[in-house]
């Protein structure tokens, strides 16, 4: 039986020295920050004008390039018109009968019914000129987005030099918040719809372009050899062999790409609204009409679930639904071109389709949906009023100020005495020392950092001493360039003048982020071993990753109305879906034979689970913590709109004054943090998977 109660002796050793020294060096900092005041704010002197001077190169360089990108805008007006007005055009009963053979040939009866009730969601709520409008957008951004991808995902496979480049901006644009993609594209293409389109394809292109390099990469060489040997010259290798055999992954580029179009069209809607559903959602938010903004945001992630599944399911990847035998692919297409006959025959006859409720109120009346959302939010407002006191009192409060400041008689019913601090100190002390004991001294550092920065606050906590965490943090875990790039972010930061915005985001997302590992966690636990609790967390987590962003703030929103504990509940809603999966899927992948072997020496289930399971499951989670950062991050702008004053919160002052200098040194700053973090957890990941791969050599 494994001894769960034997202590652990404390070893000292390399890290524990080097760390040691940088908490010797944050306490003196802490010491001096009322004598120096620079340590806990950076002076305003010492920023560089950046923001400033990229200003005034851009409008250099929009004022020189402006009309080629004025006439690129022109050109793409017509077919987005055109599409649009073909989607229009079509009558309703044709455009259902289209999706529902395509939905039925993607994954079975299932999602056919599915696809059918989300459009006639449309239709009962009066949404579906909107959604065809949305339609013609994502519809003609998919293509441009593919075939830009691909061809950048080529020329990075077969061109070595270019991979290293190629790779760094796509980092770079899959870690900067899509708000700062639209300002740079307002100040060349002006404003209008045709700004949303190519937003949406400009966003979409990292997708194709890393599924088109991985599906390249993953063909394996004897069937390339094999197409050498056939005679074939590397023109025909590349497209008779190399992309046939890479068309799955292929295929799922295109299930994403599709996902990430369509996730930016509300943001989009921002500067390039045109009746679509998009701007639905941010008018009626605007105007705080919560009921019509739920039946709006309901009508877009209907819509986004639709294209997901019946994308997987043309990928091959739908799962275990499978399509009729009858309903083959050259009869797919017979049933679409034979509606598209029909509807242009119902058209020249001067037949009217018109929708239904087109001149009534529907089936579903937005004005009584608002009135019933107020009396639902009437009726629970005293309690949320009292919880969202408590947070932010108690929790949110000191985490930004620190207890310091925070800790008053009026918020928290006493004053912070010596004699409360003494006590902090030594809860902190106690709680520090028993992690040291049972799990090593790293878990006990880590919660005497946390205890600092929850006492003295994110806020005004010493810059140097952060610096000094952060890089450390890199160098131990990924290496000396990691850690040298985690230093070149946290001056670019200072230089830029973000820092507090920064650390405003750092302890949001943070905070954020603890909690979805511990909730997500412990959902994830719990489904690996229930498949019941399986088989219900499924489809809800398939729901939150398919959302656009902006639809999680609607319910937040309309309970907690704006501020920052509105924000943390919104990231966490479409962050939290990572750990649950990581996590199951971990501990679900657990070999069998160490589970048993765990059994055999008597290991309780709570001892099988912390001994044995989660240990080795530990990478998958610590990948899920990576997913979990970076779609905190993500949502960091768009949560911005609800009042936080974070580094989101600068990107959407720098769209309103279309700022170009301050969108992309704080876009960048975001994006910076996110790869700071992704480096991290990735060199951990490498380093782990390193020495277990020598402890299985070292038995064999």
């Amino acid at each position: 039986m494994l001894d769960t109660a034997a202590p652990r002796r404390l070893h000292w050793d390399a890290g524990l020295s080097i760390w040691m020294a940088v908490g010797f060096f944050t306490m003196l900092c802490l010491a001096l920050r009322d004598v120096l005041p620079w340590l806990a704010t950076y002076p305003s002197d010492w920023v560089a004008p950046i923001a400033q001077w990229v200003d005034a190169w851009s409008a250099v360089i929009t004022d020189l390039v402006r009309p080629l990108f004025r006439g690129i805008s022109w050109l793409l007006k017509w077919p987005m018109v055109g599409v649009q007005t073909a989607l229009q055009w079509l009558p309703w009963p044709m455009t259902m009968l289209v999706v529902g053979v395509v939905a039925l040939r993607a994954g079975g009866y299932r999602l056919a019914a599915f696809s059918i009730f989300t459009l006639g969601y449309l239709l009962v709520t009066k949404y579906w000129p909107q959604s065809m409008n949305t339609m013609a957008l994502v519809l003609l951004a998919i293509p441009i987005s593919v075939f830009v991808g691909f061809a950048i995902g080529v020329l990075a496979f077969q061109v070595k030099q270019a991979r290293a480049a190629i790779n760094v901006a796509l980092d770079v644009m899959q870690t900067m918040p899509a708000f700062a993609y639209l300002i740079p594209l307002l100040l060349l293409f002006g404003f209008g719809p045709v700004v949303g389109l190519i937003a949406s394809a400009v966003y979409a292109i990292p997708f194709m372009v890393k599924n088109t390099i991985l599906g390249l990469e993953r063909v394996p060489s004897d069937i390339a050899e094999a197409g050498v040997m056939s005679g074939c010259t590397p023109r025909q290798r590349f497209w008779l062999v190399d992309v046939p055999t890479a068309a799955p992954q292929l295929l799922v580029g295109i299930n994403q790409t599709t996902m990430a179009a369509f996730s930016i069209m509300i943001i989009a809607s921002i500067i390039g609204g045109f009746a679509d559903i998009g701007w639905e959602v941010l008018s009626s938010m605007r105007a705080a009409a919560f009921g019509q903004s739920l039946l709006a945001g309901g009508a877009i992630a209907l819509l986004a679930m639709v294209m997901d599944r019946i994308t997987l399911g043309l990928a091959g990847h739908g799962g275990a639904a499978q399509h009729p035998a009858w309903l083959t692919s050259r009869r797919m297409w017979s049933v679409i071109a034979s509606a598209l006959i029909c509807a242009w025959l119902i058209r020249l006859s001067g037949i009217a389709v018109t929708l239904p409720f087109a001149s009534t109120p529907g089936l579903i009346d937005a004005d009584a949906v608002n009135h019933w959302v107020l009396g639902l939010v009437a009726r629970f407002d005293g309690p949320i009023e009292t919880f969202k006191n408590e947070v932010l009192y108690y929790f949110i409060l000191p985490l930004r100020i620190g207890m310091i400041r925070a800790v008053t008689p009026l918020s928290w019913g006493i004053a912070l005495t010596p004699t409360v601090i003494a006590i902090y100190v030594a809860s902190v002390a106690v709680i520090a020392y028993g992690l040291a004991l049972r799990f090593g001294w790293r878990p006990a550092f880590a919660v005497v950092v946390a205890a600092l920065y929850f006492f003295f606050g994110f806020s005004t906590f010493p810059w140097p001493a952060t610096i000094a965490l952060i890089v450390t943090l890199a160098w131990r875990c990924a290496g000396r360039a990691v850690a040298l790039f985690s230093l070149s972010s946290c001056i670019f930061i200072l230089l830029t003048g973000l820092w507090e915005p920064f650390m405003q985001s750092a302890y949001l997302c943070g905070l954020a982020v603890l909690l979805c590992l511990a909730i997500g966690g412990a959902l994830g636990i719990w489904a690996a071993h229930s498949d019941t609790v399986s088989r219900v967390l499924r489809p809800v987590q398939d729901a939150l990753q398919t959302i656009p962003q902006f639809v999680f703030l609607i319910p937040v929103l309309m309970f907690f109305k704006v501020g920052e504990l509105t924000a943390l509940i919104a990231i966490m809603l479409y962050a939290i879906v990572p750990p649950i999966r990581y996590t199951e899927h971990g501990i679900r992948s657990v070999r069998v034979d160490c589970i048993e072997a765990g059994r055999q020496c008597g290991c309780t289930p709570a001892q099988l689970l912390f001994q044995v399971k989660l240990p080795l499951a530990m990478p998958n989670v610590m990948l899920g913590l990576n997913q979990t950062i970076m779609a905190a991050l993500s949502m960091v702008v768009v949560a911005a709109l609800v009042g936080t004053k974070d580094l989101g919160q600068q990107v959407y002052i720098a769209l309103g004054n279309a700022s170009a200098g301050l969108g992309l040194t704080s876009g960048l700053a975001i994006a910076l943090v996110a790869m700071v973090a992704d480096r991290i957890i990735r060199g951990w990941y490498d380093r782990h998977q390193s020495a277990r791969e020598g402890h299985r050599l070292i038995e064999c």
